[in-house]
């Protein structure tokens, strides 16, 4: 098992991007049923993720603030939900996979490249359980 095996790539992951407004974002959450999506900025740099309680929280503490205006950036917590380097090793990945639905994934520039689920984690690990149970 090796990340790329297991990594959904960029072009088929949800994300946002630094610039985009606080109103945009609440409608991607809206509309994708996601609670955390990760942030890019123009250059395709990841930057951190976004959940739908960051933006809960900066609406309660601000109520008069236009979301159109306030972009993710202002808000974004770079700390959360760290990256992992598609060279990485897989003991590194599933440490992070305990504590996160998904672990983002970048190159050696650090442009995000895609994200590897806990699910599809577990799916791996099960379909090799069978496999040796069964001999498949």
């Amino acid at each position: 098992m090796n990340i790329p095996s297991l990594l959904i790539p960029k072009g088929n992951v949800t994300y946002l991007h630094t610039k985009d407004s606080i109103e945009f974002a609440f409608s991607v959450f809206k509309s994708t049923s996601y609670t955390a999506v990760p942030v890019i900025n123009s250059e395709g740099i990841y930057r951190g993720t976004i959940t739908e309680g960051d933006l809960l929280y900066y609406i309660m503490d601000n109520p008069d603030k236009d979301l159109k205006k306030v972009k993710i950036r202002n808000i974004l917590r770079t700390d959360f939900y760290e990256a992992v380097k598609i060279t990485a090793s897989i003991d590194k990945l599933l440490i992070k996979v305990l504590d996160q639905n998904f672990v983002p994934v970048t190159d050696d520039r650090n442009m995000f490249v895609g994200i590897v689920t806990r699910k599809i984690i577990f799916k791996y690990i099960y379909e090799e359980q069978l496999k040796t149970k069964y001999g498949t």
